[in-house]
């Protein structure tokens, strides 16, 4: 019988790869967020490529069984719920234990994803064993605090994420923006890597009818939508704003919200007209996004905002601030309307011209899904794994030449099988 407390380890692959990767992140499938769902795809591709990887993270509410996948192996621990994400769970320290089972079973290099009590754990035990280390930076705790009534800590926050950071050979950004802000940040080593978009997944040919009907919109209907979490660092008030000016000009509007979150609840008794589909996944998903109209996207909290190509690739007509992703892929006027960052009155004044512009907003939607061709999670894995073959290099190391039975020699795996649900001693 397992205790909720056990490290559960089920080892690396013992097939030769091209390189063994363990991944530190408080974040995973089948969490829907973006940061579970890009390192989701990374995860894939890698596998994909005949990559090991090991994904170190807290085990989270609800979580009984992990599935096997030949070549990944995930090594859960005790987590704490995060505050105001109470469906997450950061991970304990765990310096000592990190140290034990790379000590026993070495990775060539060390992912960190996201800079918790977990991830400053894995950088120090990276650091004793002398293991090359990167991170991801995803998401702006610093901007999300004075949301949060902790807006005094934003100054202490942004000196702990820098210092984690920059304890690490590479720290990876989603946009150039973003890569220049760190650097001015006196973030070190800092590189580009972008995401891409599922463009098999999104696309117009999943709008639905019968999806819009069900809403209760008629075919010339406006369906303003939202993907994403409902919090309030996401700036969904605006939406909400954006959307009642639109219904004062077009009364059968219909506003959309995919997702879920804190302000669920309290936008259901403001806005009982709406449709709140709650999280939906792949094919509802998309089948969500393409039967829509009008995106609209807020938030200035975002690193990237996966949701933004996401929408672009399903032909919406999107209006965003300019930040984060929007800003990296919309031309405003061709394939989307950028308003400048912060100005709330010109992003709702953008929404209701959009809205009432059938012509533009057509020419948009027609644009859209081709102005992100370019983003495809092949370049996204080859580029990520360039980046780990520089660190490998710089630290002394070519894996490419690395004799693979020396490998699975340093890592304990065996030859022929492996080894599935084993356990080392818990974190606590």
């Amino acid at each position: 019988m397992k205790t909720s407390d056990e490290l559960l380890v089920e080892s690396f692959a013992s097939k030769p790869s091209s390189l063994r990767i363990a991944i530190v992140t408080e974040t995973f499938p089948p969490e829907v967020n973006g940061v579970a769902m890009t390192l989701g795809r990374i995860v894939d591709g890698l596998l994909e490529r005949g990559h090991a990887v090991q994904v170190v993270r807290p085990r989270q509410a609800r979580e009984s069984m992990v599935s096997a996948r030949e070549g990944l192996d995930e090594v859960l621990s005790r987590g704490v719920p995060l505050p105001a994400y109470g469906d997450l769970q950061f991970g304990l320290p765990s310096r000592l234990r990190l140290t034990r089972l790379w000590t026993e079973k070495r990775p060539d290099i060390v992912h960190v994803v996201t800079e918790g009590p977990l991830g400053w754990s894995a950088v120090a035990a990276a650091r004793k064993l002398q293991l090359p280390i990167t991170s991801s930076f995803h998401t702006n705790f610093q901007s999300y605090s004075p949301y949060y009534g902790v807006a005094l800590l934003k100054a202490p926050i942004e000196a702990y994420l820098r210092k984690l950071h920059n304890r690490t050979q590479v720290t990876m950004v989603p946009t150039r923006a973003m890569m220049q802000e760190l650097q001015a940040r006196a973030y070190d080593n800092v590189m580009l890597l972008s995401r891409g978009v599922a463009h098999d997944l999104f696309s117009p040919t999943k709008r639905s009818p019968a999806l819009r009907e069900s809403w209760g919109v008629k075919p010339e209907d406006c369906v303003v939508m939202l993907v994403g979490r409902l919090a309030k660092e996401k700036n969904v008030g605006l939406v909400v704003s954006a959307f009642r000016a639109i219904q004062a000009r077009m009364p059968a509007a219909k506003l959309v919200f995919v997702g879920d979150g804190p302000l669920r609840k309290p936008l259901e008794q403001s806005c009982p007209q709406a449709h709140f589909a709650g999280v939906r996944k792949h094919e509802d998903l998309a089948a969500h996004y393409a039967s829509g109209d009008l995106f609209l996207f807020p938030s200035l909290t975002e690193t990237f905002g996966n949701v933004v190509p996401e929408a672009l690739a399903s032909g919406l007509a999107v209006v965003s601030y300019a930040s984060a992703a929007a800003k990296e892929l919309i031309v405003c006027g061709e394939n989307g309307v950028l308003v400048e960052a912060g100005d709330e009155l010109g992003f709702v004044n953008a929404s209701v011209t959009l809205a009432t512009d059938l012509k533009k907003q057509s020419e948009l939607r027609a644009a859209a899904r081709q102005s992100v061709a370019h983003l495809a999670w092949e370049a996204v894995f080859e580029t990520f794994v360039g980046i780990l073959s520089n660190v490998l290099e710089r630290h002394g190391r070519q894996f490419t030449q690395v004799n693979a039975m020396v490998s699975k020699a340093a890592l304990g795996a065996p030859s022929q099988e492996r080894l599935s649900h084993t356990h080392i001693s818990p974190f606590l």
